[in-house]
């Protein structure tokens, strides 16, 4: 915020000197120095303005001078940046809308002149984040990336299931609670004796199915990866074999499952997942350290060669960064 707020602070001083000098003048006392403004006894100049500014988070406001720069120069292009830019705007949009709010009104009392700065900050903030997702995927090793694609990385699979959701409100007592999770399991357990006597799983899991979404496919779920459903559910469909399911319920966040794996992909050579693996490891990094990110940008300006003449900005820079 302290770089919002000096942004319109900027913009006040800029009036003022329009007022009091003329269009496009800048004031000057005898000694040559910038007249920022003034009251009766009492005038600030541009290098009063200066250290009082440095003191107040200077070392902040030229960090991230030095972040803009670099920024630009290691993202280029703007397309991705203004993409992602719009979208937050349009969310941001709806969201107060629905509140009742003026989004106009919300950015200048965020400190935001208007809607294009708004914009061009969400752009660099992007971009920034590129910078450091770019630098840390360097550093990833070969043998990172195998681990990964080793241990979790497969093919996607593809299976029937069979949910079956405690039915109890979310206020329940812990007692109902119990219960319901009960029922749903002993009817998971009838569903899976229907199946050792000979009945089609597709026809119970239309008859059964808590899955909306897939009920009426005859619990047809396909082609789904690791990632993209609970650990518990991945495991069991793993684990059987094509043509088999679950003899015991499998439990999960959403209830008790019942599952008839079909058919499995091959597993994806390294080459075609490379780029996924890699997202998603510093992806991971950075959740799992909320300092790296700000670490990892103390190395991108030494790799740029950062110098700080400045002996007080260089001391609030090296707290800043300790």
């Amino acid at each position: 915020m302290k770089n919002k707020k000096l942004t319109l602070f900027g913009v006040t001083i800029c009036s003022v000197l329009l007022l009091t000098t003329g269009c496009g003048e800048v004031a000057k006392l005898k000694d040559g120095s910038e007249v920022v403004g003034k009251i009766d006894g009492y005038t600030v100049t541009a290098e009063d303005l200066y250290a009082e500014l440095k003191e107040q988070g200077g070392s902040q406001i030229f960090t991230n001078m030095i972040d803009n720069y670099i920024a630009n120069k290691e993202i280029e292009s703007d397309e991705d940046a203004e993409d992602y830019a719009n979208s937050q705007i349009e969310a941001y949009k709806s969201q107060y809308e629905q509140q009742g709010q003026d989004f106009s009104e919300v950015l200048v009392n965020s400190g935001y002149k208007n809607e294009q700065q708004f914009k061009e900050q969400l752009m660099l903030s992007y971009k920034k984040d590129q910078v450091v997702e770019n630098y840390l995927k360097d550093e990833l090793t070969d043998e990172e990336i195998q681990d990964y694609y080793d241990e979790n990385i497969f093919g996607d699979l593809t299976v029937r299931h069979i949910l079956i959701e405690p039915d109890t409100d979310s206020d329940a007592s812990d007692e109902d609670q119990e219960k319901a999770e009960e029922e749903a399991k002993k009817t998971a357990e009838e569903i899976i004796k229907k199946l050792d006597d000979g009945e089609k799983f597709e026809d119970l899991a239309k008859e059964y199915s808590d899955d909306e979404g897939t009920k009426e496919d005859g619990g047809l779920l396909e082609n789904f990866s690791k990632d993209s459903v609970v650990t518990e559910f991945w495991d069991a469909s793993y684990n059987l074999k094509d043509g088999e399911y679950t003899k015991e319920p499998v439990k999960s966040e959403y209830g008790y499952h019942v599952i008839l794996r079909v058919s499995q992909k091959e597993k994806p050579e390294l080459k075609e997942v490379r780029d996924t693996i890699e997202e998603t490891l510093v992806s991971n990094k950075l959740s799992e350290d909320t300092t790296l990110s700000s670490q990892t940008w103390v190395k991108i300006r030494k790799k740029y060669n950062l110098s700080i003449e400045d002996s007080e900005i260089k001391d609030g820079y090296d707290l800043l960064t300790d």
